[in-house]
């Protein structure tokens, strides 16, 4: 039998005066009752009650028994309300991971948007290129870019990732503008030495994928300072659309071989199927997809 239950019982017995009382109370017969109280004296290896056949009354142990039994309901009953408000309305510490220019660019800001919507949240944002283990590390959602090879996770199509290759208007005003993928042996380029690790650039063509092959001019661990470059005409740069949509709104960057870039790759929310999500999940969910859908209309538009 369960202990708590058990508690339960005796406490309905003190505070009705009677099993009978108890069984009422509880919504259980007065035989089982006696066996709660019965196991429960068993357990402690003392009487909590004496009884005949006018009334009850508590021995010494049931006085104290009965009053920290009270504390421990009574601290249960808050631990199931705090429970039942976290599944009732998102509150906590959310996880999330997510590759690092990506969640700086987008993730971030849709963060701050969601915190501001749901003030008991604490969302701890993890930005980095490493595959993130989710279980192991603890981490409620991931995002990340590529295809999905995980059955054990949920995954949630977010947005496309689109490449755009694209140079300052000084840039292209000395070397000119390249019209097909041939034409780039006749520029410079600016290169991340992660996305592009082999110094090649992989462009759709008519007659299949072609490969440019080039040293470049510029290599950088960072995004920011190849735009910051790109900006400043050092040469033509290969990035994701979303983080250089305002350069390209703006003008400071002009996009060039729009028929030649890359396909996009999808981007994924991914959270763990072995967990029934909570709110601060859910509701981040839901928050994320609909920034990302304004963010991807933003950027189409630009």
């Amino acid at each position: 039998m369960d202990k708590l239950r058990s508690m339960e019982t005796f406490i309905a017995v003190v505070e009705s005066g009677s099993f009978t009382g108890a069984a009422g109370r509880l919504e259980m017969s007065a035989v089982m009752v006696g066996k709660y109280i019965a196991l429960l004296e068993s357990q402690l290896g003392t009487r909590l009650l004496e009884r005949n056949t006018r009334r009850q009354s508590l021995t010494d142990a049931g006085r104290v028994y009965f009053d920290e039994a009270k504390r421990v309901l009574e601290q249960v009953s808050i631990a199931e309300s705090a429970v039942e408000r976290l599944r009732a309305a998102p509150a906590g510490t959310l996880r999330v991971t997510a590759p690092t220019s990506f969640g700086g660019c987008v993730i971030a800001p849709l963060t701050a948007t969601f915190l501001q919507r749901y003030p008991d949240v604490r969302v701890e944002l993890d930005l980095t290129n490493r595959m993130v283990d989710l279980v192991d590390e603890g981490v409620d959602l991931a995002i990340r870019i590529g295809d999905i090879h995980n059955d054990d996770l949920v995954a949630k199509y977010l947005c496309p990732y689109r490449m755009v290759i694209c140079a300052a208007p000084a840039y292209l005003a000395r070397y000119g503008t390249p019209r097909t993928p041939a034409d780039l042996a006749d520029h410079l380029c600016l290169s991340h030495t992660v996305w592009t690790a082999r110094n090649e650039w992989r462009l759709p063509g008519v007659e299949g994928e072609m490969r440019w092959k080039r040293d470049a001019i510029l290599r950088c661990n960072d995004g920011y300072g190849l735009r910051m470059a790109a900006r400043a005409g050092a040469g033509l740069l290969l990035q994701p659309e979303v983080l250089v949509a305002e350069e390209l709104a703006s003008g400071r960057l002009v996009q060039v071989l729009e028929n030649y870039t890359p396909a996009p790759r999808p981007v994924h929310l991914l959270w763990r199927q072995d967990l029934r999500p909570l709110p601060k999940l859910t509701q981040f969910v839901a928050h994320i997809l609909q920034g990302a859908e304004y963010f991807g209309h933003a950027v189409e538009e630009k």
